[in-house]
């Protein structure tokens, strides 16, 4: 046997990162932000989705008590931006609107996910903070 073995995946998670933060934490953070999709698979799921998981885990560890509450805020936001997009299709520039949230949505989401992973606190742009 040499002294040059690798550690192994259980041991490598748990080891915190030069931020303090193990891989679990910034996974669960990570998770917190792409929940938001279960919208397109039930409905009310991009609230839903994120309220789980920032429930399950805000306990154990403060960045993902962060993350939780960042990603939920910003659903709610988004939520209350579609609605008012949706009344305002009566007027035709709704259609705009919808199309121009989705994306911007779906960026932004996906930029949170990649920077919770990094261990970095992202705060959404455009978000009210509803839960602080």
């Amino acid at each position: 046997m040499s002294d040059n073995t690798t550690p192994s995946q259980e041991e490598t998670t748990n080891q915190p990162t030069e931020k303090g933060l193990t891989q679990d934490e910034r996974t669960m953070g990570m998770f917190c932000h792409l929940a938001a999709f279960a919208g397109f698979i039930i409905p009310f799921g991009s609230l839903i989705g994120p309220l789980v998981v920032w429930q399950m885990k805000k306990d154990q560890s403060a960045y993902i008590d962060y993350h939780g509450k960042e990603s939920l805020n910003f659903q709610i936001t988004m939520a209350i931006a579609f609605f008012v997009s949706f009344i305002l299709m009566f007027i035709i520039i709704g259609f705009f609107l919808v199309v121009g949230l989705a994306i911007f949505e779906l960026v932004v989401i996906i930029i949170a996910a990649i920077k919770a992973n990094e261990g970095v606190e992202y705060q959404y742009p455009f978000n009210f903070r509803f839960i602080k």
